[in-house]
């Protein structure tokens, strides 16, 4: 079988691939693109740390193949807010300590960010059915639908991204560009 040609925005940048018909966007993003917020837990789609966005949408990297995907937008953790940034949902993480291993956390803000984009102002039963799709092995949920509602509050004030100086000055966290 011979190569796909596909056309991809991720993260805003435009990219024109080849890839075999069974490549799995997971590894596109992983290893053709350098994007290891994409992680692979279960490689069955059952665990949702390997989610991304796929045109606003949340979807299963490990199930989605690169060459059904041409002119699709898809967006990775490392494409919600510039570089030396943070968004308002991995701030209210830290600020309601949602944050334990990390594994699970580039999937859960992806998905948290589909849910917030779909609804502004979740209910809290409707918050645990989102996140219900990210398996997160701390048992972290109740600290996830907080930091939800808070993201929420962040985004309805217009404050979507913050400053790494804003993070650091607020939480004494140690960026690894700063080691």
């Amino acid at each position: 079988m011979g190569l796909h040609r596909v056309n991809l925005v991720v993260n805003g940048e435009k990219y024109a691939l080849e890839v075999p018909p069974r490549e799995r966007l997971i590894d596109t993003l992983r290893w053709r693109l350098g994007l290891m917020s994409v992680k692979e837990g279960c490689g069955r789609g059952e665990c949702g740390y390997c989610t991304v966005l796929v045109n606003g949408k949340p979807k299963h990297a490990c199930l989605t193949l690169t060459a059904t995907l041409d002119g699709a937008e898809i967006t990775t953790l490392e494409g919600l807010v510039p570089e030396g940034s943070l968004h308002a949902i991995q701030v209210a993480l830290l600020e309601t300590m949602g944050i334990q291993c990390g594994f699970c956390i580039p999937g859960l803000i992806m998905v948290v960010k589909a849910l917030l984009d779909y609804n502004p102002s979740p209910s809290d039963d409707e918050i645990r059915e989102w996140i219900a799709s990210v398996l997160c092995r701390c048992g972290s949920y109740h600290y996830y639908i907080e930091a939800v509602k808070r993201a929420a509050e962040y985004l309805k004030t217009g404050r979507v991204v913050f400053s790494e100086r804003e993070v650091r000055e607020r939480f004494s966290v140690k960026f690894t560009s700063e080691r």
